[in-house]
């Protein structure tokens, strides 16, 4: 192989000569594989005391709801912002992002999960 091979073959060979020789170096510094991310903490749930919480009209039960933006059938379980895992009590929102909602719960910015 010509070191000023200027082809796409002489690029490749030269590509894969330098990954391997990266891989090798690496290899050989005994380096350990990278240790997954720790688990991030538990976000606590949305205290119905919040000015967030109030200004969107949030319950934790959509059951009890008296909002004139509801509509029969919207719960947090259903809304494009919950970001909880089928059958959990308790997720993510985008509406809140330092807190948990519950999945029976609803607010306002309700919008019918699409997808």
């Amino acid at each position: 192989m010509n070191a000023c091979d200027p082809s796409r073959r002489g690029f490749l060979a030269r590509l894969a000569a330098l990954t391997l020789s990266a891989l090798a170096v690496g290899t050989a510094a005994g380096q350990a594989p990278p240790k997954p991310a720790a688990k991030p903490a538990a976000l606590p749930k949305l205290p119905l005391t919040s000015p967030q919480a109030q200004a969107l009209g949030y319950s934790e039960n959509a059951a009890s709801v008296k909002h004139p933006l509801f509509k029969p059938g919207s719960d947090c379980a259903n809304c494009n912002f919950y970001k909880g895992a089928a059958g959990q009590a308790y997720g993510p929102c985008l509406m809140f992002p330092q807190n948990t909602v519950s999945a029976k719960g609803w607010c306002s910015a309700w919008a019918k999960k699409t997808g």
